[in-house]
């Protein structure tokens, strides 16, 4: 579910020294599922565990999880890292703001949550973002192209280099293309 690094371990366990015996730490996401969602990682005093609270033993602590929490937590990463700019703990969660989908989900859903997690991140950089309307029986996934992509003179390619190659790779045996539906309109909004 979650990966503490040693070096996150480490740094816990330097930390929980100061604290009351019997202090761990907690894992959680605020607003989880929504684009506002935050991860985060705070103390969690022996007063404060809930009989519902996900358990995983470290080496010196323990890493406390709530119910909630728990499947926007899915394949979080905690790592603390030092470097010529001094030390950090950095948190990632790629789930915390689309709860991830099984592996046999239907593919609308496999495929929007590829789009929600990975596509659209990239396309934000632009203040664009797509959205899936509908897959065909044959195969293909339409898609809509908004904020600066809507009207972007890079939106051909960006539909056929990027994003029709990245989900033909991840769906081979169940997409066969990629269609933009978007009726673009170059303005103001759009990225160039």
């Amino acid at each position: 579910m979650i990966t503490i690094t040693e070096a996150a371990q480490t740094h816990f366990v330097k930390l929980l020294s100061n604290q009351k015996d019997g202090t761990n730490i907690r894992v959680f996401v605020v607003n989880p599922g929504t684009a506002n969602a935050e991860c985060g990682v705070s103390y969690c005093p022996p007063e404060a565990i809930e009989s519902t609270d996900i358990v995983l033993p470290y080496s010196g602590f323990d890493a406390l999880i709530d119910d909630m929490s728990k499947p926007f937590l899915t394949d979080a990463y905690i790592d603390f890292v030092t470097d010529k700019m001094g030390s950090q703990l950095t948190l990632k969660a790629p789930n915390a703001k689309i709860r991830a989908v099984a592996d046999d989900a239907p593919l609308t859903e496999r495929v929007d949550y590829v789009i929600q997690t990975e596509i659209n991140p990239q396309l934000a950089g632009h203040g664009g973002n797509v959205v899936l309307t509908e897959i065909t029986d044959d195969g293909i996934a339409i898609l809509q192209f908004g904020g600066g992509c809507n009207g972007c003179s890079q939106v051909d390619f960006t539909l056929k280099e990027g994003i029709e190659k990245q989900l033909l790779e991840l769906f081979p045996e169940e997409l066969t293309a990629v269609k933009d539906a978007t009726e673009h309109q170059a303005g103001e909004h759009s990225y160039y």
